[in-house]
């Protein structure tokens, strides 16, 4: 059942107007110091947490704002003070702070203190789908009276909401162009320095990556078969409808079958604003789930992974930072197409022969998985893509960003040479 809608969403957003000059009256009247402030929709974790680890090596004073008991509990493990986000204190520590960092939106931190920090938008993928003032979703309210301009109003206060931030880093100048048009920004704020979210999948070498990787998911999920290969499932959100590529029972039984010839195991990752109900009917080990719930931050167990299924999500991208070949299963590419949108053709990244159901997508696997030829071809496809995509693929994305916040005039901590 999907969890979220941009149009519940919206709704609750002009609700909140009144909360919003309240907090903007406030943050007139509080002076901002020199601490940074943290928040991620996701948890801890993305590239909040790399620029995080960043800035307090650095010896900045930082805090991580959470919403939820899973949030605090992770950020306890790494050491990471934290703060009720909707709490008093966590308006407080958003209004004070000279430098606040997002992944989602300024909600990520306590939204009614944004008004006047240094917004640093370090979002949470390259964009395939259309986003932000791209894509009709955005601006979507319930069917009332007066909806259209409920929808204008909508687009003002995203607009003005995206205008706060300063520093936007981008994947390579192709990802530049479409956060430019999705936030409303020049390029004096939308920066080419790689995102941080991916030096995890560029930094060390190869089997450095494999085993940190393994042992994270092996934490998460449990421990593989011997000799088992790993294949992860990522749909994306469907804006609050439901996900039209959840497998039938006899879908299930036939997927599995391929999975114990092939000794692969599936994890499968639904969004989290709007799980399927992605249970075969009948337990079995080589189908696992890997939702946030179980793990909230993906990506850092990637390398870890053999071959990536998904539509629409932005890992497409990432993971050809690893040659890690892709299949695509998009029942709804159509209708997708119309209702949110593509940058570019869906084809040119998926190319031409996307699974429409999973008896295609099945057939696709088992060929991969068995012919050495076909996993490479796919690799080399893979690599390409991301080759378009990603500038950098040196781990040093994290640092150039903390280099372009530190360029535009935040300074060093106190106490630093």
């Amino acid at each position: 059942m999907a969890s979220f809608s941009f149009g519940s969403g919206n709704v609750a957003k002009l609700l909140r107007i009144p909360l919003y000059a309240v907090g903007r009256i406030g943050t007139l009247l509080v002076p901002r110091g020199d601490r940074w402030v943290f928040g991620c929709g996701a948890g801890i974790g993305d590239g909040a947490l790399a620029l995080w680890r960043t800035a307090s090596a650095e010896g900045h004073r930082a805090v991580w704002l959470t919403s939820s008991d899973r949030e605090r509990a992770d950020a306890a493990r790494l050491g990471i003070r934290t703060v009720v986000k909707s709490s008093l204190r966590g308006w407080w520590e958003t209004a004070r702070a000279g430098v606040l960092v997002v992944t989602h939106g300024l909600g990520d931190v306590n939204r009614y203190a944004v008004a006047g920090g240094f917004v640093v938008q370090l979002w949470h993928g390259i964009p395939l789908k259309r986003i932000g003032l791209d894509s009709p979703a955005t601006t979507q309210v319930p069917n009332v009276p007066g909806a259209a301009l409920l929808r204008r109003l909508i687009g003002v206060l995203y607009r003005g909401a995206a205008q706060r931030i300063r520093v936007l880093p981008a994947a390579s100048d192709r990802s530049r162009g479409r956060l430019e048009s999705a936030f409303a920004l020049g390029d004096d704020r939308v920066v080419v320095t790689g995102e941080p979210r991916a030096d995890v999948l560029s930094a060390g070498d190869a089997h450095e990556r494999r085993s940190t990787a393994s042992a994270l998911l092996t934490e998460a999920a449990g421990a593989l078969p011997k000799g088992a290969r790993t294949a992860l499932y990522a749909p994306t959100w469907r804006d609050g409808a439901a996900d039209p590529a959840v497998p039938s029972a006899d879908e299930w039984v036939r997927l599995i079958a391929v999975l114990e010839s092939q000794n692969t195991v599936l994890f499968v990752r639904s969004h989290p604003l709007g799980a399927g109900a992605y249970q075969p009917p009948l337990p079995s080990g080589r189908v696992r789930m890997l939702g946030s719930d179980v793990l909230a931050d993906v990506t850092p167990a990637l390398p870890a992974i053999d071959v990536l299924i998904t539509d629409y999500s932005s890992l497409a991208y990432d993971v050809g930072l690893l040659a890690m070949p892709v299949l695509y299963l998009a029942p709804d590419a159509a209708q997708y197409a119309r209702t949110r949108g593509f940058y570019g053709r869906y084809e040119d990244v998926a190319g031409a022969d996307a699974a429409t159901t999973w008896t295609e997508l099945r057939d696709r696997l088992e060929a991969l998985l068995s012919d050495p030829g076909v996993f490479t071809e796919r690799s080399e496809q893979s690599s390409t893509l991301s080759a378009q995509v990603h500038a950098y693929r040196d781990g040093e994305n994290t640092r150039r960003v903390y280099e372009v916040i530190r360029a535009r005039g935040i300074p060093a901590p106190k106490g630093a040479r």
